[in-house]
């Protein structure tokens, strides 16, 4: 039966408190199905705070200071940048065990305006220290995620969904996967996007990764690119709901330049501006540039048909 990507994250963070009463999970007044369930069956490890997020990354740093796995959940410009110097002076600076779950990836609260958009927490996120990004693309890689985060301990930020999306994963999945081959053109991709990034492939005939981690970027993503960049992988293109500026394109460029790999690389990606646009995802796609037609228009227009394999 299809699941929403966001009760599989929750579902998984359900059977590991089963199984671990040290695991505490805090939200502030954010709700969905599978956390009802939790609340229920575990109210000795469950916290709602009411809606004041920035005393929620409090209370999580002193339970991670009392020796509990943390798990905060909030709508993510909420839960990110109202709350960023707490992250960065509390739970960064001490390297604390807790886990922040932002709901809302992109433009998945789309008629809710420009004050539930999240298109900069990537590149907000990314910057702080020894914190880890992941953004789950299907109902299967959560399960992943959730194993991950519960099982490093350090500070992590999981960017959640909503919905029911197509299945990439039957048994598990690596922090970046190859859903499509490919020799001189790829396609990297995350999240939400990697579905529309998918159609924009198979229009091409080119490849296609999947980045479950964006920061910092997997090491075995690493190894593909520098692997095929010489005398194979002659472009990148990075597709992502985020700003141009501090996504995932931003983190390939860096690894690019770094290394001074001989390989292109085209960024697809929202403008570096405030939007005001209310309506439907997909028609704030058709209007922003990043569906998969517009985007397949766009690479025929700037790229032409050299790079495709």
């Amino acid at each position: 039966m299809a699941i929403d990507i966001r009760d599989a994250f929750f579902d998984e963070i359900y059977d590991i408190a089963a199984k671990d009463k040290n695991v505490m999970f805090v939200t502030a007044d954010a709700d969905a199905f599978s956390i009802r369930r939790y609340k229920k069956d575990f109210p000795d490890q469950f916290i709602n705070v009411g809606v004041q997020e920035q005393n929620m990354v409090l209370i999580a740093t002193g339970l991670a200071l009392a020796g509990k796995k943390v798990f905060v959940y909030s709508i993510i410009p909420f839960i990110t940048m109202r709350c960023y110097e707490h992250i960065k002076a509390n739970i960064c600076s001490m390297n604390l065990d807790v886990t922040i779950i932002g709901c809302g990836a992109g433009l998945s609260f789309s008629k809710d305006g420009p004050t539930h958009h999240a298109i900069h927490d990537i590149g907000v996120m990314r910057v702080m220290p020894d914190m880890k990004i992941y953004n789950p693309s299907d109902a299967e890689s959560p399960k992943d995620c959730a194993q991950k985060v519960y099982n490093n301990s350090t500070p992590a930020y999981v960017r959640i969904d909503k919905g029911i999306f197509p299945e990439l994963y039957v048994d598990g999945c690596s922090d970046a996967n190859i859903i499509r081959n490919f020799d001189k053109t790829v396609i990297i991709s995350t999240g939400y996007m990697t579905h529309t990034a998918l159609e924009v492939a198979e229009e091409l005939d080119c490849g296609l990764i999947d980045s479950v981690r964006i920061s910092p970027l997997p090491e075995n993503l690493f190894e593909l690119i520098r692997e095929r960049s010489y005398g194979h992988t002659q472009q990148i293109i990075t597709i992502e709901e985020n700003s141009i500026t501090g996504g995932i394109g931003s983190a390939v460029s860096e690894f690019i330049t770094d290394h001074d790999l001989p390989i292109k690389l085209k960024r697809i990606a929202l403008e570096d501006k405030q939007y005001f646009e209310y309506g439907d995802r997909k028609w704030l796609h058709e209007e922003y540039g990043i569906s998969a037609n517009k985007i397949i228009s766009r690479l025929r227009s700037e790229i032409g048909e050299y790079y495709v394999d």
